[in-house]
């Protein structure tokens, strides 16, 4: 199998989904020269949403981990669905992630860590990105993260 963001992907055990239509006033992408603004995604796994909880109450840092890890799948797709083909990413310029959090909790990065794991594994040096990891008192449907990105595209 070559080398490519799909075959790694397909490495890793993930299907990209179909990106879910917005659920308010907004677009999935923004495209702007050739820079691709992704809005941010949460966990929406392939029966609906996923992961809804608060870090530092009811859910643990691997749990949100993985609620991170998904979001930066959904990314992957709404990138997918921006370019037609992931080869054409040339670089993950930046990871905003978003954690819905107690406000004594504060392992933020490391929740995030999820997200940016996965771009990293799926996209090689293409992947190595900015990041803010912040955290806040809710998001929206109750979700534990939410993650949106910047990528340079072809």
């Amino acid at each position: 199998m070559s080398d490519t963001v799909e075959s790694r992907l397909a490495a890793m055990g993930i299907t990209l989904p179909t990106p879910p239509a917005p659920a308010a006033n907004y677009v999935p992408f923004v495209k702007t020269g050739n820079l691709v603004y992704c809005s941010g995604q949460v966990p929406m796994g392939p029966n609906g949403i996923e992961h809804v909880a608060k870090l530092g109450a009811d859910y643990t840092i691997e749990q949100g981990m993985a609620a991170a890890r998904l979001c930066a799948i959904n990314l992957l797709a709404v990138m997918k669905m921006a370019t037609g083909d992931l080869e054409k990413v040339t670089r993950c310029v930046k990871l905003n992630g978003f954690v819905n959090c107690t406000p004594d909790f504060h392992d933020q990065p490391k929740v995030v860590n999820g997200a940016s794991d996965l771009i990293a594994e799926a996209l090689g040096d293409k992947g190595k990105h900015a990041r803010a990891a912040v955290g806040s008192s809710a998001l929206p449907l109750g979700v534990a993260v939410e993650v949106e990105g910047i990528f340079e595209v072809a």
